[in-house]
């Protein structure tokens, strides 16, 4: 039937050109946005977790950053670590070769020593990165007189996700408490001093010495202040023996009043001592150190994984789109020379009243 009303072959030609114009649109958007899900419209479960994955992409990213900066204060701290231990081992070694000298010459070594010691404290001092310090520090009073006691460093490690969407931050600690040489607080706020400041007594005989640091470490482990881990020590001492009181490996002074060979004999030990304590103190560095290495690469290890599974999801193949965006060109041309003709054919029926 002809009808000038309804063109049914130019609707259907005009609906096939609408549904090519529209897959055309889909294709070009994939083209142009490099994805073939870039809004929830496109798929919402897909678009969901994409967002989601994404997000903690950018989280991890921050991780990476914590890391890095985690990484230069270890490495900070581990460096002046590393030259307090062979400045001490120089400060050893001039300790060994005063025992016997004669006043003039202590005086001279006393000198050597002293310059040592301050070196020592200088390394420590400018081991700082970005306002942290593993060495030098301070420590202040809690809650009661010799209670303070230095927080644990914390270095953000990794973010995770549980599978009910629960969030939890994981950490590299560093027990500064243990690492730290110097602890320049007060006498009544620290409870423990660093170990290259931590005064103890020096005995004249090895056996008085040994009594007295068995004594003090067992109360250091118990947890007491080094006050009370002093009084320990020299109750664990019997008879009158022959000491000095308050030395440190920072403050030790073979000229001092008192200061006799068989003390100088006693710091020594007391030194090797204070660098089995560094070298404790330098494998916590190196542990976090590595650590911190470990879980770097991790971390970039799971941010490609993350990046390559959101691809998976959302990303356009471009072979595959370039391809249905030649075909669906072709299909709209076709579509549009369809449509013509349907429109074309209505101006047959004029014809049927023309005069012959």
């Amino acid at each position: 039937m002809a009808s000038i009303m309804t063109n049914a072959a130019a609707l259907t030609a005009l609906q096939s050109l609408n549904a090519t114009n529209k897959s055309l649109e889909q294709t070009q958007a994939r083209i142009s946005t490099g994805y073939r899900v870039s809004q929830a419209a496109d798929n919402a479960a897909y678009w969901s977790i994409a967002t989601t994955m994404r997000s903690d992409n950018q989280a991890l990213s921050t991780v990476q950053d914590a890391l890095g900066l985690g990484a230069s204060k270890v490495d900070t701290a581990y460096t002046g670590m590393n030259n307090v231990l062979s400045t001490i081992g120089q400060l050893k070694t001039k300790l060994l070769s005063s025992v016997g000298q004669s006043d003039a010459n202590k005086a001279k070594t006393q000198t050597e020593i002293t310059s040592l010691q301050a070196q020592m404290k200088s390394f420590a001092d400018a081991a700082t990165f970005s306002g942290s310090n593993f060495l030098s520090v301070t420590s202040k009073q809690v809650a009661a007189a010799n209670d303070g006691v230095q927080p644990d460093a914390k270095i953000v490690s990794s973010f995770n996700r549980s599978s009910s969407g629960a969030i939890s931050l994981g950490t590299i600690d560093i027990n500064v408490e243990s690492t730290k040489l110097f602890d320049s607080g007060l006498a009544t706020d620290v409870k423990n001093q660093g170990i290259l400041d931590r005064q103890t007594s020096i005995y004249s005989t090895a056996a008085d010495q040994s009594a007295y640091d068995t004594a003090y470490a067992a109360s250091i482990a118990t947890g007491n202040t080094d006050i009370a881990a002093n009084t320990a020590g020299q109750a664990a001492v019997t008879g009158t023996p022959v000491k000095i009181d308050n030395v440190s490996a920072f403050n030790l002074d073979i000229t001092a009043s008192g200061v006799t060979d068989d003390i100088i004999t006693q710091m020594v030990t007391k030194i090797d001592k204070v660098m089995s304590q560094l070298t404790d103190s330098a494998t916590i560095l190196g542990a976090a150190k590595s650590s911190i290495d470990l879980q770097k690469t991790f971390t970039q290890s799971l941010m490609d994984s993350i990046d390559r599974g959101v691809g998976q999801l959302v990303d356009a193949d471009m072979n595959k789109e370039s391809t249905r965006l030649q075909a669906l060109q072709v299909q709209q041309q076709l579509g549009i020379q369809s449509l013509s003709i349907a429109n074309s054919s209505s101006q047959s029926i004029l014809s049927l009243f023309k005069n012959g």
